[in-house]
């Protein structure tokens, strides 16, 4: 079953239960994947191009958390909270950091990087292999606390 089929499934559950947040999370979810399908002239996305939807969905939620966080709105805090859970539940599980460090050190390995300079190679060389399953800022981090060992 595809993303937007699940997405559709889910959207009517929720008119069911009457859970008008996670029905708004979903519609909001929705409409950026046939935003994203019309400015790329496709009928369908695909699995990759949804992951990237859904990424992007989460990433604006944790930014803005942040934000709501350092002005003391905790009103908007716990909303915000609410949906990144949601939003969460159609992301693929995340790595462990473990399996995250052992993709880590192998592409440091491959492109035998030595310092933070070359950082971007090493960042490169990883991301497309972990995208959706962790944090782009946690690769980040682990990168440079591994290339400055």
């Amino acid at each position: 079953m595809s993303l937007l089929d699940r997405l559709n499934q889910d959207m009517k559950q929720a008119m069911r239960n009457k859970d008008k947040d996670r029905l708004t999370v979903i519609r909001m979810m929705k409409a950026s994947m046939q935003n994203e399908a019309i400015k790329l002239n496709k009928s369908e996305l695909s699995e990759d191009e949804e992951l990237t939807i859904l990424s992007r969905e989460l990433k604006q939620r944790k930014d803005s958390l942040q934000e709501f966080k350092n002005a003391d709105r905790s009103d908007l805090v716990d909303k915000l909270e609410a949906e990144i859970k949601i939003v969460n539940d159609y992301m693929p599980e995340q790595l462990a950091e473990e399996e995250l460090l052992a993709i880590i050190n192998h592409a440091i390995d491959e492109t035998g990087a030595s310092s933070k300079a070359e950082m971007g190679k090493v960042m490169a060389a990883i991301m497309p292999k972990v995208k959706g399953k962790a944090d782009g800022s946690l690769v980040n981090k682990l990168v440079q606390q591994q290339l400055s060992k």
